[in-house]
């Protein structure tokens, strides 16, 4: 049922009478937009007291902001959000609030960030900026946003400068100019100005189907005093969110901070980033006792605080660094460590395996990332992985099936060929991602067993297909796929020498990996239709496609298949993919798997979920497991010896030019080791069957693993070449 608000947006005054900017377009149709650069990197500050009798049985905050908003009652933190999406399905958020209420004055205290750049992180740009909340105590709304409430501009926030792909403003932040107790009762605001209503809005709100972010503090493992008067500090890991600390000096005496995700040769933080990221910020102090407060958020382990030179006019001046203070803000969806648990008799696995499951839980912020930190943007193919990780590493589907959504309902906007990122306003066009979209549905209701979501996307899969058919030959292949971007891998190099010209657009020509993914997403809609009884080509009906990709890609000497029409050079890429989606006859299976077995991960790390799949397809769960286990350069094992805490980007730190240190699309082994090595999968959608195979090396003396379906808790444990399996009440095994 839709909320009926009685509350109104609120907005910086500045952006009243602005008509919002289309930003929607194809990638191949750039367009032009402008937008004021003193609306840029906006924060406001909003404020409300109120009074309430005692006797509070329950109480909620529902609450959205554009861009953002970090929420306070009586000085204490609530919540932030919304999970960024399109104004027609925004969404808002609901806290349960009674434990930070009072009988007598209470305050709400809102800071909403509008960044104004056009990138993957937030949906910005378009001048829809503002806030709107409601307060409700036993059924009644008692507070909410009208011209009664005050704000201000909060100048304390200055640009350091923008990172990554016009990513995030770093922040220098001025304490001389920051109001000082400003969350708190009894805080005086007669010097704000009356709150803006925006008569003409056109959000669209609706609850949002997943939690608010878990945001928690940790303490550094390691604070060690610099020659230079500083401090280094080392929170044991990479992490996702804002680092905080207490310090008074002088009024416009400058700390600098810096954080990095790995250190240097010298031991200091490596804060020019590999990433495209340099996080470098300056803190000014007001004079007062100051707490450090960043807004946005960073993917960082290290971090140092520099304070400049305290002597003047041959005086020392006082600085107390509260070194009792250093702490990280930490931000991620919600995920209980206790609900995936791995562990073996292997070290290194173990670290394969931790080293993904991390990247996977701070790639999973209000929506996954491909990186939190160049990026922070949800990207259709890196999700084809990503999904199917943190499904077994959180046991929560909420995020998966919002991801489906996202591209859908953008998609419906610009191209139903699907968008590559969603949400956000950079329109990207992959056509490779696109034919993951109906796999990605199809895993999501073998894991969920929601047959009514299926039935309710499956049209948006159907008009993916029909979008391409523009680009179908009489052989049903598809040639010169221009509108959209040809991936095959990323970065370049790790196409393993892929013989067909990925210029943007894309170049004449028909070649492998757009076909063998658009079969496999045509063959995955056919197993849709057959499953919700719809009309339409059947799994059957695609043999004349394989015949023509077998036709077109297979040489009949080698019995590989080459990368284009034309073209004698094989690689990893268009062998793997063709194996995984069945367009590989036993005639020629034992030469592609020969050939994969030489090439080993000669890809990306994307690529290798698939290569992966592939040979397990085929039944090579010997190679599989080596391959997850390897120590080559090319391998998870290379990032733990490099010293990885979260999956890397590339196999090697110097294996790509902007290599992010956190990249969930990295963590293949945690599916297929579950599925393919242990060999558990489920044997009907919902997991109210599974299916048990188990496919242990001898190299194992025992392994015991816990992960979290729909219908319970699945445990699992091998020892002295036993394997003992307890599935939920009532699931039976298959």
């Amino acid at each position: 049922m839709e909320k009926q608000w009685v509350a109104n947006w609120i907005m910086d005054d500045a952006f009243k009478g602005l008509e919002p900017i289309n930003l929607f377009h194809k990638e191949m149709e750039p367009k032009q937009f402008e937008h004021k650069e003193d609306l840029k990197n906006l924060h406001m500050l909003a404020r409300k007291s109120f009074v309430l009798s005692g006797g509070i049985t329950d109480a909620f905050l529902d609450i959205s902001a554009d861009d953002y908003y970090k929420v306070y009652i009586n000085g204490k933190f609530v919540g932030q959000g919304p999970a960024q999406g399109n104004y027609f399905h925004y969404f808002y958020n609901r806290f349960e609030i009674s434990a930070f209420l009072q009988a007598g004055e209470n305050t709400i205290a809102v800071h909403v960030y509008y960044q104004g750049l056009i990138c993957r992180a937030y949906n910005s740009a378009d001048y829809r900026q503002g806030l709107i909340a409601e307060i409700s105590v036993d059924g009644q709304v008692v507070e909410k946003t009208d011209q009664h409430w005050k704000v201000m501009r909060n100048g304390a926030y200055s640009s350091a400068g923008i990172i990554g792909y016009d990513t995030q403003y770093l922040e220098n932040i001025d304490n001389r100019l920051q109001p000082k107790g400003w969350k708190l009762i009894g805080y005086n605001d007669h010097a704000w100005t009356p709150a803006t209503v925006h008569t003409t809005d056109d959000h669209e709100l609706l609850l949002q189907p997943t939690p608010p972010l878990q945001v928690y503090t940790i303490q550094p493992k390691m604070i060690q005093t610099l020659a230079d008067g500083g401090y280094l500090l080392d929170f044991g890991g990479e992490l996702t969110g804002q680092f905080q600390m207490r310090a008074q000096g002088k009024p416009g005496q400058v700390i600098e901070i810096r954080c990095g995700e790995e250190l240097q040769d010298d031991g200091r933080v490596r804060y020019e980033m590999r990433c495209n990221c340099t996080y470098q910020e300056k803190w000014t102090l007001s004079g007062a006792e100051d707490e450090l407060e960043f807004y946005d958020y960073k993917a960082f382990r290290y971090v140092e605080v520099i304070p400049e030179p305290s002597i003047e006019l041959g005086l020392e001046l006082t600085l107390e660094l509260d070194t009792s203070s250093f702490a990280a803000i930490v931000r991620h969806y919600p995920l209980d460590p206790a609900i995936s648990q791995f562990n073996s008799s292997d070290s290194m696995l173990n670290s394969i395996w931790e080293i993904c499951k991390n990247g996977v839980q701070f790639g999973s912020q209000e929506n996954y990332v491909d990186c939190p930190s160049r990026e922070k943007g949800q990207y259709l193919g890196d999700n084809t992985i990503i999904t199917h990780a943190h499904a077994y590493a959180s046991g929560d589907l909420r995020l998966f099936r919002k991801s489906l959504v996202d591209f859908a309902l953008l998609s419906s906007r610009v191209c139903s060929g699907i968008m590559a990122v969603a949400p956000g306003h950079f329109m990207q066009e992959i056509a490779d991602f696109s034919f993951q979209w109906p796999i990605q549905l199809l895993e999501y209701y073998k894991q969920s067993g929601d047959e009514a979501f299926l039935r309710e996307m499956a049209p948006v899969a159907e008009q993916m297909l029909q979008h391409f058919v523009q680009y179908q030959r009489e052989d049903g292949l598809l040639a010169h796929v221009a509108g959209k971007w040809n991936l095959v891998d990323w970065p370049e190099g790790m196409r393993d020498g892929y013989d067909f010209p990925l210029t943007r657009p894309v170049g004449e020509g028909c070649h492998n990996v757009v076909n063998a993914f658009y079969y496999g997403a045509r063959i995955a809609v056919a197993e849709i239709r057959e499953i919700l009884k719809l009309e339409g080509e059947s799994r059957a009906s695609l043999d004349s496609l394989k015949s023509s990709f077998r036709q077109v890609f297979l040489d009949e000497q080698t019995k590989l298949f080459v990368d284009a029409e034309g073209s004698e050079h094989s690689s990893l890429h268009g062998n793997a993919l063709a194996l995984l989606f069945g367009l590989v006859e036993r005639a020629e299976r034992d030469y592609v798997v020969d050939f994969l077995r030489q090439k080993r991960l000669s890809c990306g790390v994307y690529m290798s979920y698939f290569l992966l799949k592939g040979l397990a397809a085929a039944g090579e769960h010997t190679l599989v497991y080596d391959l997850i286990r390897s120590e080559d350069l090319h391998s998870w094992g290379n990032m733990v010896k490099e010293g990885a805490t979260t999956c890397f980007e590339a196999w090697s730190k110097k294996l790509k030019w902007n290599t992010s240190l956190c990249h969930p699309w990295a963590s293949a082994p945690i599916p297929l080791m579950i599925e393919e090595i242990i060999g558990l999968k489920p044997a009907v959608p919902g997991w109210k069957q599974v299916s048990f195979h188990p496919r242990l090396p001898d190299s194992l003396d025992w392994l015991e693993l816990c992960f979290e379906v729909p219908t319970g808790t699945i445990r699992f444990e091998y020892r002295d070449g036993q394997t003992t399996l307890m599935l939920p009440e009532g699931v039976t095994l298959v």
